[in-house]
């Protein structure tokens, strides 16, 4: 935002937004409600960006997107759209194999949910992923099983912290961290070249909801309908809303994921609304009554986490009482 001359500031000089008065090169940059001085950087996605003058000036790097699945059915699609889907079948993540009149494509990433918890939400158990070779990762390990379909993408997998990462030669990258929750990373050579959960990664969200028809459809029910793999699974018809099934548990999971709001985050907050992932946190906490309550609160939570990694706010949120 511009600097813009403040009433009480003499001629020529300009409102800070703080109560001062500055020269105009000295003009600070809001960026999420913060104030930034002139020369303050910040990091947006891969790109650095500079206040100068009041302006941000950002670097044009042309970076990898990435798709977040977690918890019981809480999808972040490539271009940022944050939404649920509950289906219980196998869902196609994400494929370049898009185009009716031209089937070649060089990867398919596909999703199995399963009924988590009593409330009848569901939880991602197995990843498939589509290089040529076929891969299967499920029970905190993968299977590699040979697909004769010609010349393989190469890949190679390593263990990263928590994750499993499994990194590809045609620009497909999966993290996953042994549970419910996958991060896929796409090299910007897909951009506009992909469907399906995760959506079309043209940096625009709101086309984000394109069935397997290639219709725009608002309803994420319809659109998550659309790219079942199976015609035999049935459609989910309604949200599900696992608070209001287990009343008894909504205090309990609304006291647990506070920690999102709270101090421990501060530093994220500017940078990355809490409010969807602890809306999602609460969800899955209420959800996850029957076994693995920490583990779906603490997913939750790390979800929150990696995006704020992601936005250069490194927090230091587990303690030996918490996940």
């Amino acid at each position: 935002t511009e600097c813009v001359s403040g009433c009480v500031c003499p001629e020529g000089l300009f409102d800070d937004g703080r109560g001062g008065c500055v020269e105009q090169k000295d003009c600070p940059c809001i960026h999420n409600n913060e104030w930034y001085s002139s020369g303050d950087k910040i990091k947006v996605d891969c790109n650095t960006c500079t206040c100068q003058k009041g302006v941000w000036k950002c670097t044009e790097n042309v970076c990898y997107g990435t798709c977040t699945i977690y918890g019981s059915g809480h999808y972040n699609t490539f271009d940022g759209k944050f939404y649920d889907f509950d289906g219980s079948c196998e869902y196609v993540a994400t494929q370049d194999f898009c185009d009716d009149k031209n089937s070649s494509g060089s990867f398919s990433i596909i999703t199995e949910n399963v009924p988590c918890g009593t409330t009848g939400v569901t939880c991602s158990k197995a990843i498939k992923m589509f290089l040529g070779v076929k891969l299967k990762l499920e029970n905190k390990e993968y299977k590699e099983i040979q697909l004769d379909v010609g010349d393989d993408v190469q890949y190679w997998n390593r263990t990263v912290g928590l994750y499993l990462v499994i990194e590809a030669s045609n620009g497909v990258m999966l993290i996953w961290d042994k549970k419910t929750t996958v991060f896929i990373k796409l090299s910007p050579d897909y951009k506009g070249k992909v469907c399906g959960l995760c959506g079309n990664f043209d940096d625009k969200a709101n086309n984000d909801f394109t069935t397997r028809s290639g219709l725009l459809d608002n309803n994420p029910l319809n659109f998550g309908n659309s790219w079942k793999q199976s015609p035999m699974c049935p459609d989910v018809t309604e949200e599900i809303k696992p608070c209001d099934l287990k009343p008894h548990r909504k205090s309990w999971a609304e006291k647990e994921c506070s920690i999102i709001q709270s101090e421990v985050f501060k530093i994220c907050h500017s940078k990355v609304d809490p409010l969807p992932y602890y809306e999602a946190c609460v969800h899955d906490a209420c959800s996850c009554d029957s076994g693995g309550d920490c583990e779906c609160f603490c997913s939750a939570v790390a979800a929150y986490a990696q995006e704020c990694i992601k936005a250069e706010a490194c927090v230091f949120w587990r303690t030996p009482d918490i996940c």
